[in-house]
């Protein structure tokens, strides 16, 4: 039985604008690598200098361990701080940033616009700002973490709360419930299991945000780390990522699998 075959996987149209969309990413990339004058090529002739500077952290410098832990448990304590607060202040946030729940559409677009400009803000950068303004330690990290972490959540926990069923919020406006009663009976059993998930999810993202923080001063292990690196003390640094390492891979885990049983 003969059974017709096509020419070409792809009509001649689909094709030329493959073709086309596959030249205008390479000039862009051509372009971008002169004005930049950053190729690609300049990795494999660097490469040497990065096998150097593996022989400069390794071996590690184990006997460095017992000045990790009390900053990374400062590290811990900033994100658990941070994404706390931060849980709580989304929470009335998410419901004024979903439009089937505030109907006020004059100040939905207000806290649209707000929670875009702190989600454009990146953390380090409100870090600096807030270790210029309360000095250097780890305050000014939960500050920033806070800010960065509702940004996230906020947006993440709106989409959720707009993508819910209707049905049970007009169900009890119907019987006379008012909005607190609504949003208690009809939302949050909805959106409850997602929430957490997102927390824990911001949890670990804090995790790592909070080691980036320290290198400009906002507390926490990567405080240490600066120290070291100006110090040149490269075996005691390996030590150091290698203990942060392991620690957020088991952190993900747990939280993984906690997830996984939520959603």
């Amino acid at each position: 039985m003969n059974k017709h075959v096509p020419s070409s996987l792809y009509p001649k149209k689909t094709k030329l604008i493959i073709t086309i969309s596959f030249i205008l990413v390479i000039s862009l990339y051509l372009v971008s690598s002169i004005i930049t004058e950053s190729f690609i090529l300049n990795f494999f002739i660097k490469l040497p200098n990065i096998f150097g500077l593996i022989t400069d952290f390794f071996p590690p410098q184990w006997s460095y361990v017992s000045n990790i832990w009390p900053k990374l448990f400062e590290t811990l304590h900033m994100a658990i701080i941070a994404t706390t607060i931060a849980v709580i202040i989304s929470i009335p946030f998410s419901l004024l940033t979903a439009n089937n729940v505030t109907t006020n559409h004059f100040l939905y677009q207000i806290m649209r616009f707000l929670l875009n400009i702190i989600r454009t803000i990146p953390d380090i950068i409100l870090a600096v700002v807030f270790v210029g303004l309360f000095g250097i330690g780890v305050f000014p990290g939960i500050i920033a973490l806070i800010i960065f972490a509702v940004g996230i959540l906020v947006k993440l926990m709106s989409e959720v709360i707009e993508a819910i069923d209707m049905n049970p919020s007009e169900a009890i406006r119907a019987s006379g419930g008012n909005t607190l009663q609504t949003i208690w009976y009809a939302v949050v059993p909805q959106v409850l299991p997602q929430f957490i998930s997102f927390s824990l999810y911001v949890f670990e993202i804090n995790i790592r945000a909070s080691v980036v923080l320290g290198l400009v001063g906002a507390g926490g292990i990567g405080q240490l780390i600066n120290k070291e690196i100006n110090f040149m003390n490269y075996p005691a640094v390996s030590t150091i990522v290698l203990i942060i390492f392991a620690v957020v891979v088991v952190i993900d885990y747990i939280s993984g699998k906690l997830r996984e049983g939520l959603v």
